[in-house]
């Protein structure tokens, strides 16, 4: 494994942020990202433009969920419009999700990148590399 792990490198897809305490309803105005605002679409499942226009189809989401070990993580969905509906595609471990924006949108994922590295930073979460067994 690289010293440095890269925006868009293949073994930065395999990096999670794990929080330390789940989204809630008392916390989560704590988790504003630009105009953003974290909003519960399921019991215990919140979600969050990370990336969306009016001129773009492309649309990425910040979610966070708990994972069968109990620890709540911040993964990310793409948006999906069809006719009549719009949903969230499968959830994206933290590096995978960030390495897809990035693919679209650098200037933007470097942006989510620093939000969630202040997260980490305020020590509200921790990056680990997820084994590819995950």
């Amino acid at each position: 494994m690289k010293d440095q792990l890269q925006l868009g490198d293949d073994e930065f897809a395999k990096m999670m942020l794990v929080l330390k305490q789940p989204v809630t309803q008392a916390n989560h105005k704590e988790f504003k990202f630009l105009d953003g605002e974290m909003q519960e679409i399921a019991p215990d499942i919140w979600a969050m433009p990370a990336y969306m226009t009016a001129d773009d189809d492309f649309t990425m989401f910040f979610l966070t969920t708990q994972i069968e070990s109990g620890e709540t993580v911040v993964a990310f969905a793409t948006g999906e419009q069809d006719e009549q509906n719009f949903r969230l595609s499968a959830p994206m471990i933290t590096g995978e999700g960030l390495n897809v924006l990035n693919a679209q949108q650098p200037d933007r994922a470097k942006r989510v990148l620093k939000f969630l590295n202040d997260i980490s930073r305020a020590d509200e979460g921790n990056w680990r590399m997820v084994d590819s067994e995950d």
